[in-house]
């Protein structure tokens, strides 16, 4: 058998393709904003992660353009030997001390950071207890790790005591959780899940994500959101979303992230992140510190938008506070429908089908920055209301 056949037989892009409905590589031809340009039309933005909007701050830009200066385009190494600039060692403790451990460390992505964290902490010996819905990366860095995985159902702790219960004692235990997940929005059920870590002698990672600059004190994530910064063990984060960047981190306790350094091989075997990326992440984080008014003009327009798809008769996924709001399509081809026409329409959102969706339960996915303006919005809700009606 050729190893290529698969390739050969992979006709379902084409098919979507051929009946004028594929969603995906829009090209976008300007920066990421409230509104943007993709392929010459102007279209709102309801697909992007930039929930503080500072990927166009001309801070943040200005402090990227800053070390381009200084210290050139790229590292060429690796943290472990030539890639460590003074940038990444002054970001690091920066991020550390505002989300209250002791050390912290980056990676290129937020999905290496998963890798690398997961496969670097559990063994042989040990058990990862996973969330149904947690993000791709952690299912990646799962199996890539050489520890054995549990998956319980979505938010369910009973489900997962009685994994935790049946578990050997002498294994060690890891439960690991989006802190806000990714397609729907939902904040995990950290009390209860720090409460059976403690009864049964687990540790606690959370993959905040998507919580992290839209949660706690000043963005410090669900986490603090909590008040359990001190229960949970180790805080993982990307800074392609509220940080208006490129990486991901990892923060914890001394002794963890002293070992991370030196086992976690996405750490170790890649080029460290470039200067701008560090110096963009860093004057993000520097800018959520001193205004809180971009976070709480998140929430609000969050709570905004519910109110609006629930005044205009839109199902949709109830319960939430982020700016992450999953409108119901039901079937992939109505999904794909939407999209294409929303965009044929001005507005961009994101398709979610499965396996991020359950069948039959397929979703576009709004995703909300603190810039948009409730004229916009409006605009974009009438337009959504109008679409959806139509392909029933």
């Amino acid at each position: 058998m050729d190893i290529f056949e698969k390739c050969e037989k992979f006709t379902r892009a084409d098919d979507i393709k051929a009946a004028g409905i594929y969603p995906y590589f829009h090209e976008l031809r300007t920066r990421q904003d409230v509104v943007v340009n993709m392929e010459g039309r102007d279209v709102i933005m309801l697909g992007s992660n930039n929930y503080l909007g500072l990927t166009s701050d001309q801070e943040v830009i200005n402090a990227a353009l800053d070390s381009l200066k200084t210290f050139g385009t790229g590292c060429s190494g690796s943290r472990f030997l030539n890639g460590t600039l003074s940038l990444h060692t002054a970001f690091e403790k920066d991020l550390a001390k505002f989300l209250g451990k002791a050390e912290c460390m980056t990676f290129g992505t937020g999905f290496q950071a998963n890798l690398g964290i997961i496969a670097g902490i559990t063994g042989r010996h040990d058990i990862i207890f996973s969330d149904r819905e947690n993000h791709a990366s952690i299912y990646d860095g799962c199996k890539l790790s050489y520890g054995e995985t549990q998956r319980f159902r979505h938010n369910d702790m009973k489900h997962l005591e009685e994994l935790l219960k049946a578990a050997p004692k002498e294994k060690g235990k890891l439960i690991v959780t989006d802190g806000v997940f990714s397609m729907s929005g939902v904040i995990c059920n950290l009390p209860e899940i720090v409460r059976l870590a403690e009864k049964y002698n687990a540790r606690v990672m959370v993959d905040d994500a998507h919580g992290f600059g839209v949660l706690g004190k000043n963005g410090r994530g669900t986490v603090d959101h909590f008040g359990l910064t001190d229960k949970v063990d180790i805080i993982m984060g990307t800074f392609s979303k509220s940080l208006a960047s490129m990486g991901g981190f990892c923060a914890a306790s001394e002794r963890v992230i002293n070992y991370l350094r030196h086992n976690s091989r996405p750490y170790m075997f890649c080029a460290s992140l470039a200067p701008p990326n560090i110096a963009a992440a860093h004057k993000s984080l520097e800018i959520m510190q001193r205004d809180e008014k971009r976070q709480k003009k998140l929430l609000e327009i969050s709570k905004y938008v519910r109110e609006g798809i629930e005044k205009r008769g839109l199902d949709y996924k109830k319960g939430g506070i982020t700016p992450i709001i999953p409108i119901y399509t039901y079937t992939l081809e109505n999904t794909f429908k939407a999209c294409i026409t929303l965009f044929e329409k001005g507005v961009y959102v994101n398709p979610v089908v499965p396996p991020a969706a359950e069948d039959g339960k397929c979703l576009i996915r709004v995703s909300l920055m603190s810039t948009h303006t409730k004229e916009i919005l409006d605009k974009a809700m009438d337009t959504i209301a109008g679409v959806l009606k139509s392909i029933k």
